[in-house]
């Protein structure tokens, strides 16, 4: 599924127009984005919960040459699925 499956299912599913989908879809993936980049974690009970966290600096091999390089530290997304969607898909 992609993202204007999405939006036409949204659509479908709660009577709405393609539009309003779109804009209530756009709506959501911003304020998550927004409140992830400050630092919050973002739990929808029954389906899930997104947070940051910060993965340190590290070793690693360039697996052509064998040589050792740095890689940086970042901050990564991660998403733990609830119970109620855990279910759902089992």
């Amino acid at each position: 599924m992609n993202k204007t499956d999405l939006i036409d299912g949204m659509a479908e599913h709660a009577g709405i127009s393609k539009v309003a989908a779109k804009k209530a879809l756009e709506s959501f993936l911003g304020n998550v984005e927004k409140s992830l980049k400050g630092g919050n974690r973002i739990s929808l009970v029954g389906f899930g919960s997104f947070s940051v966290s910060k993965r340190a600096a590290r070793e690693g091999r360039n697996p052509q040459s064998g040589k050792t390089i740095k890689i940086a530290a970042k901050n990564v997304v991660k998403f733990k699925a609830g119970s109620e969607l855990q279910k759902a898909v089992n």
